[in-house]
Parts: C-alpha cells; sequence; structure tokens
C-alpha cells in the first residue's frame, strides 16, 4: 500500500505554529500593522468552537506532552483519535482552506517555509490522524508517539519564539522608559505576548486581578497627609482611578499595555 503523504498545510498545528512564528518576525521587524492582522487572523481562525481550534487542541495534548508512564501515555493517544474522529473533516477541510488563501492573499506563501521545531512530530500526528494512512504505518507511528510521550526530555519546543517575542518587548520598554521590568510586569508582559494561543483567556484572569490590586493601592494613596494636602495631587491619583476603571469595557491592546505598565510602577512606588 502506497504511504500517506504529508501536507503541512493541511496540518492544523504547522499552520498555528507557522503564524506565532510570523507574529514573532514583525514584532522583531517592527511591523505594527502586520502583527495586528496575524494575531487577528489566528484568533479569528482558532477561536473556541471552531473545528481548527478542536484539531489543535488535540495536537497540543500529544506534542506538548511528555514524560508519562507507557500506560497513560498510550491512553491519551486512543483518547485523542477517538475525539479527533468526532472532527467535522468537511467543515475543517473549508476552514483551513480559507485560512491558507488569506495567508496567500494578505502575507505571502513564505510562511510556509518558516521553520518549525517540532515540525516532525506534528507530521506524525497528522498521519496518526489521516483515514488514507495504512493501518501497519499508523501502528508504527504511534509506537514513535509513544516513544516521545514517554521521553523525559524537555519537548517544549514553542518557548524559544516566545522568549524571543517576550525579550523583544522587554528591551524596546527599557529603552523607552530607561527602567527595569518589575516582576508583576514580567507577568504581564508574558500574559499579552502568549495571549493569542489561548484566546486571551490568561491574560484576562490576571488583568482582572492586577487591575483589581492596583486600584486598591491607588485608592490607599488618596488617604495619605501628603496626598491630601496637595490637590494637584488628588486631581492626579482621580484620573489614574478612572483610567483602571475604563480598562474593564475596553479591549486589551498595545496602548492599554503601555499604560498598565506605568501604574505597575506608580503603585509599586505607593507600596515602597
Amino acid at each position: 500500500m502506497k504511504k500517506a503523504k504529508h501536507n503541512k498545510k493541511r496540518n492544523t498545528a504547522f499552520l498555528y505554529e507557522a503564524l506565532v512564528r510570523e507574529i514573532a518576525k514583525s514584532v522583531i521587524n517592527k511591523q505594527p500593522q502586520r502583527n495586528n492582522f496575524i494575531v487577528s487572523l489566528v484568533k479569528g481562525h482558532f477561536t473556541q468552537g471552531t473545528e481548527l481550534a478542536k484539531e489543535l487542541e488535540l495536537y497540543k495534548s500529544l506534542s506538548e506532552t511528555n514524560n508519562l508512564d507507557p500506560q497513560t501515555a498510550e491512553k491519551i493517544i486512543q483518547e485523542a483519535k477517538r475525539v479527533h474522529d468526532k472532527v467535522d473533516k468537511k467543515k475543517l477541510f473549508i476552514e483551513q482552506s480559507r485560512l491558507i488563501s488569506k495567508i496567500n492573499k494578505n502575507l505571502s506563501k513564505g510562511v510556509f517555509s518558516n521553520f518549525v521545531p517540532n515540525y516532525k512530530s506534528l507530521a506524525t500526528i497528522s498521519q496518526i490522524f489521516n483515514d488514507d494512512t495504512s493501518i501497519k504505518d499508523k501502528v508504527l507511528l504511534e509506537k514513535l508517539l509513544l516513544e516521545k510521550l514517554t521521553s523525559t526530555e524537555n519537548s517544549n519546543q514553542q518557548a524559544p519564539t516566545t522568549n524571543l517575542v517576550y525579550r523583544t518587548f522587554i528591551k524596546k520598554f527599557n529603552e523607552a522608559y530607561g527602567e527595569s521590568l518589575l516582576e508583576e510586569q514580567k507577568t504581564l508582559l508574558q500574559r499579552y505576548v502568549t495571549s493569542f494561543s489561548d484566546n486571551g483567556i490568561q491574560l484576562k484572569i490576571f488583568l482582572n486581578e492586577e487591575l483589581g490590586r492596583l486600584k486598591k493601592l491607588v485608592e490607599r494613596s488618596t488617604r495619605q497627609e501628603e496626598v491630601q494636602a496637595d490637590s494637584d495631587m488628588i486631581e492626579k491619583t482621580k484620573k489614574v482611578l478612572n483610567m483602571i476603571e475604563s480598562f474593564k469595557s475596553k479591549p486589551f491592546d498595545k496602548e492599554m499595555l503601555t499604560q498598565v505598565l506605568k501604574i505597575q510602577n506608580l503603585a509599586r512606588e505607593i507600596k515602597s
């Protein structure tokens, strides 16, 4: 039987990873419009409920896991295959086609040439999911995947790109404001850089808690004698509080990111 050929353009996880690396390039090359477009592309096509998002989650469960015992690893493979059988293949094909078309028309075919470190693993998973792959090949491929899942080696391949984007943001912030980042600022940046991977869920959770913390600290400052004695300081504090409150009803963007980073500096000064 002829071996099923792997088509990386029809590999959902490869499309996602290739776009993630394109986002990193746009940040480094200072192309905000291109960056915003790619981020919206990822968010739009991999949003919860789409077949692309469903399949991507299955890829992640197999490609981002390791150090398991053989029995657990085998169960994960079989469960992933079972869930994948329920994915609407026709809808998935249409969603992939639309995404591929937008990449070709609005970015370039070069996106598909992006180096994805865990490509071999993603190709293996793709062929296991593919109905056209022979039984013999599937068994051999599952054996390879089982070895990876039980390996003690760190298989997190996305970290280098994420760290690159993260370091770029830190460098730009330091150059702009001449200050080193606080721990809470680093956390905010990390959540922002990786927000496209989970539709901003972790960012929203952190931001909700962080804005509450910042609001309490700024409100506390209004009770300090030196602030109460200075009408100008009272006015500025009120503006900051109004700004924090307004963030709750606005979409999070780079402008708000910068503003929150500044308020975090202010809060640290108040606290100390």
